[in-house]
Parts: structure tokens; C-alpha cells; sequence
């Protein structure tokens, strides 16, 4: 009987508090019940957003917020920074083209981060000035990791608003809102967070704010001052997502009840093992290693070897579920997550079944040499 073992970066696996909470009746979305556990849900998201800022919630993929925060912040005409550094950094831009917002695009190569620089040369030479900086977090389609600390500082004293798109970030790295200085962040349901698809999450500060005050592009659902407004009763102002608000409110829970600092300090084990143990088999990783992120891990494939059929071996003989890669690296990565409800055995197990697939393709090395370095750094770095 074969089991099946999920380890793409999104969705990620679900904990069985969120399988149960899913599977209760369902309640009314306009009852003290369900507001009191909606009021529970948006302390939380403070929490793992680390800011004191409105949190939105919208239900939706990640994308729509993203959208949310290009309409709401932007006129039509209005120029905006959008560093493109992988396949869903390239999303900020299409966005804004949609609404008629000039992108100004800094291009950088797949599996490199962006040199904050750079940003600060476009604020200081564009005219008229970019009103928003558009980035990304991890960028999931080659596993990189951005220096926003960084970004934040660079953006902070001028006019322009710092968006990040942190979806398969929040609650998997380090994202201190507030402390750093993001003005908008967005994040989605299906990764950290450890619930299905269906909710994106959006933090706003009084800088975003007065942004949003002046743009004329047109928006209806995702009309930040209308989940404004209802979060002065804790609540939305369409129908709610029920059973996935209820589902993460018992995700928070877990979350908060580690701690981040342990949860951060858990998946940076995960990746330093899934890195160790690529390096382990003789093969390359994508992500430069001064950026590479813990979310996820890009590794390039072995010349001579099928990178489609590794990961479609992986999944439907195995049970074992990766990613592969996409637009032009398609075929030429695999990526493995570590976020959202995963522990080290099935990390191990994940790199026992790529190593036998390897094997079976042709590709030559000492077998287990993977899983004997990516034991290392676990007994090192896990109690």
C-alpha cells in the first residue's frame, strides 16, 4: 500500500488539529461564535506577522494579495519598482501592467538576491519617484532568499511604501514587520501557515495607509478600507472562509505555542540538512549560498538526467511529492520543501527516495552518502 508524503513548498502538509478543526459542522459567519474565534485569528496573525499593524484577511490565493496591495496603493500611470529575481517575483509586474502602472523592473539572475543598492539607485534617479517597492521574500521557484532588512532600510526615508510578498516566508523565516520596517506584507494559507489554499493575509502600516488614501485604481472586493472597517468589529466585510478560519486558528496555536524563534531555528535545520545532503550526492544547488533560503531548496539535476521523470518517479511510484522547476529551469531543478508540518523523517525519507531514483536514472555516486550528511546536521542541530 503505498503512503504519500508531501514535500513541495505549497500546499504543505497539514497537522491533525487542522485535519479535525476542518471537519466540525459548519457555523454562521455573522455569530458571536465564530467573530470570537475570527478576534483569536487576527491576534495571532500580529503575532506571526510581527507587527502591530491591521492584519486583512481576504479569501483568495496569495495572488489576490498581491493584487489587493497594487490597486489599493497605485493610480493608473504611477510607477513602481518590481524586482524580478525568479517566476513569482516576475508577478508584481504583470500585476501592474494589468492596472496601467509602469513597472520599473530590476532584473536579477535566477538564484541570486537582489543587491539593495540597486533599489536605492531607481528611487534616487526615476522621475517621477516609484510610489511602491515591490519584492519578494523566498522566492519559491529557485529558493532565495531577499535581504528586505536591508530593502526596508534603504526605502524607509523616502516616499515610497515597501511591499513584500512573503507567502511561502511567513512563519517559516524571519520577518520582523514592524521592527524592520515592511510596510505591506502579504502572505497565503497553504505554506507556513499549514492550512489548505483559500486565505492570503495582508499587514498595513499608517504609511501604507496614507498611500492608499490617494490611489484611484479601481477595486471592489479587495478594498483595503472595507476589511478595514469591518476589523473594527473583528470582523469582514464579505463572506468569511469558515472552516479554513477555524482550521487556522488551530495552526496560530501550534505556531505560538513553539514560539518563532524555535520554529525559525527548525526549519534552518531542516535546510541546512536537505543542502548538506544535495552537496553529500555530488550535486549542485541552484541558490547562491549566501542567499539560500530555509523555506525551500532548489537543486539543480545531474547532467544526463531527466529532471521531469525524477520528480514524476518520485510521486507517482514513491508517494513522495517535489517540485520541479519552472519556465527556464523547468526540468533542470528539483525543489524540496522544509515549511509548513514537517520533521526530520520525513525529510530523511524524502532524500532515501531521491537517492533511489537517482540511482535508477543512472546517476552515479556513493550510496547514502546524502542521508549520512544530512543525518549530521540533524543529530547537530535537532535535540
Amino acid at each position: 500500500m503505498k503512503k504519500n508524503y508531501l514535500l513541495s513548498p505549497g500546499p504543505t502538509p497539514l497537522p491533525p488539529e487542522v485535519c479535525e478543526a476542518q471537519s466540525r459542522p459548519i457555523i454562521h459567519h455573522r455569530t458571536p461564535q465564530y467573530l470570537a474565534i475570527l478576534k483569536e485569528v487576527l491576534e495571532n496573525l500580529k503575532y506571526v506577522f510581527q507587527t502591530k499593524n491591521d492584519v486583512l484577511i481576504f479569501t483568495s490565493s496569495g495572488t489576490g494579495a498581491m493584487e489587493a496591495s497594487v490597486v489599493n496603493l497605485l493610480s493608473g500611470g504611477d510607477k513602481a519598482i518590481c524586482v524580478q529575481a525568479g517566476k513569482f517575483g516576475e508577478r508584481w509586474a504583470e500585476i501592474c501592467k494589468a492596472y496601467k502602472i509602469e513597472p520599473v523592473v530590476i532584473d536579477v539572475p535566477w538564484g541570486k538576491s537582489v543587491d539593495p543598492k540597486l533599489i536605492q539607485e531607481k528611487l534616487n534617479t526615476i522621475k517621477p519617484a516609484p510610489k511602491v517597492v515591490f519584492t519578494t521574500l523566498c522566492e519559491t521557484s529557485t529558493g532565495v532568499t531577499t535581504d528586505i532588512e536591508q530593502i526596508a532600510k534603504v526605502v524607509k526615508n523616502t516616499e515610497a511604501v515597501l511591499v513584500t510578498d512573503a507567502i511561502s516566508a511567513l512563519g517559516v523565516l524571519p520577518c520582523f514587520t514592524d521592527d524592520w520596517g515592511v510596510d505591506v506584507v502579504i502572505s497565503g494559507s497553504q505554506k507556513g501557515l499549514m492550512i489548505p489554499p483559500g486565505l492570503a493575509f495582508c499587514s498595513v502600516s499608517e504609511k501604507a495607509w496614507k498611500l492608499a488614501a490617494t490611489s484611484t485604481c479601481p477595486k471592489f472586493y479587495y478594498d483595503y478600507k472595507k476589511y478595514k472597517k469591518a476589523l473594527e468589529q473583528s470582523d469582514t466585510p464579505f463572506t468569511s472562509a469558515i472552516s479554513l478560519i477555524i482550521a487556522l486558528n488551530e495552526s496560530l496555536r501550534l505556531i505560538r505555542k513553539d514560539g518563532l524563534e524555535k520554529v525559525f531555528k527548525n526549519y534552518h535545520a531542516l535546510a541546512n540538512a536537505v543542502r548538506s545532503a544535495a552537496l553529500g550526492m555530488g550535486l549542485e544547488l541552484f541558490a547562491d549560498k549566501t542567499c539560500a533560503s530555509d523555506a525551500v531548496t532548489a537543486i539543480k539535476v545531474p547532467v544526463g538526467i531527466d529532471g521531469e521523470s525524477l520528480v514524476k518517479i518520485m510521486r507517482d511510484e514513491y508517494g513522495v511529492t517535489v517540485a520541479g522547476g519552472q519556465d527556464a529551469i523547468k526540468g533542470k531543478v528539483i525543489r524540496i520543501a522544509h515549511m509548513g508540518y514537517i520533521n526530520e523523517f520525513d525529510i530523511m525519507l524524502c532524500l532515501s527516495c531521491l537517492e533511489k531514483v537517482l540511482i535508477r536514472l543512472g546517476y552515479k555516486f556513493n550510496v547514502g552518502s546524502g542521508l549520512k550528511a544530512a543525518q549530521e546536521v540533524l543529530i547537530k542541530e535537532i535535540a
